[in-house]
């Protein structure tokens, strides 16, 4: 029994110590070919929109986004607000069209590594919280759904990485993502927002989307926070999985 648990023990240990490797059919680059890797990270969301759970590759289709705090005043005088967003899921990033990649070379620290994307429609749901006080008149305490449509989301991110070696083989760490986002539209829904009154609710909303280039302005800084956590949740634990070398064609392999 002893021997049995020691063998089995020792299998396990081999187990863990192999890195996970991209299935046979997804079409590998040289170092540096922009272009190949561009059409290969199409092909990966085209084709595998639930993700590829044995690479760390997870679901395009339901994003899960952690809770964020998108205005947080000093709840203090007359003039003070609070919002945040709760349970958030996000839909649409398997529609996601890479368009350009830079970077990705035989040494990744020599160089950024940019992504740029665009995507028709992108939407966040979830469960909104608000607090606040406008002046003397209004006192703001509401909970519900809230949806988010962001239409013809465009984005790009620049990642600094650094090499770090597991079993002999090079792997990718982040050590910063810097995002930029655009959007030709927002467009806001809060349920509830004044539970007593329908028609202020749905007044507010309207003002929201009337003036949402002002909101964006304003909040622009936590939504870029929000989509640095989004954007590394996709990708992190792909480089923690797969070695760099293994994602490329070594010198000695053929394109397929």
């Amino acid at each position: 029994m002893r021997k049995l648990l020691i063998v089995l023990i020792g299998l396990q240990l081999t187990l863990n110590s192999e890195c996970s490797i991209l299935p046979q059919h997804i079409k590998k680059c040289r170092f540096g070919n922009t272009t190949c890797i561009r059409d290969t990270a199409n092909a990966l969301i085209r084709n595998f929109p639930k993700g590829i759970p044995s690479v760390g590759l997870k679901p395009l289709d339901v994003v899960h986004v952690k809770d964020t705090v998108l205005i947080n005043d000093r709840q203090e005088g007359v003039l003070w607000y609070f919002f945040q967003l709760l349970n958030q899921i996000n839909y649409g990033f398997e529609n996601t069209t890479i368009i350009d990649i830079k970077g990705f070379d035989e040494d990744p620290t020599s160089s950024k590594i940019i992504i740029k994307g665009q995507i028709p429609r992108l939407i966040y749901k979830g469960i909104y919280k608000a607090m606040g006080r406008l002046l003397w008149m209004v006192q703001i305490n509401s909970t519900g759904e809230s949806e988010s449509e962001f239409l013809n989301f465009r984005f790009d991110f620049t990642l600094k990485v650094q090499t770090e070696y597991r079993n002999g083989k090079r792997y990718l760490k982040i050590y910063q993502l810097v995002p930029n986002v655009y959007v030709d539209r927002w467009i806001q829904w809060l349920e509830n927002f004044f539970p007593e009154n329908t028609d202020l609710t749905i007044a507010m909303n309207r003002i929201f989307n009337a003036n949402w280039v002002e909101f964006w302005n304003e909040l622009e800084k936590p939504i870029l926070e929000v989509f640095t956590g989004v954007f590394l949740s996709m990708i992190e634990d792909i480089f923690y999985n797969v070695s760099y070398d293994d994602m490329f064609l070594s010198n000695n392999e053929n394109v397929n």
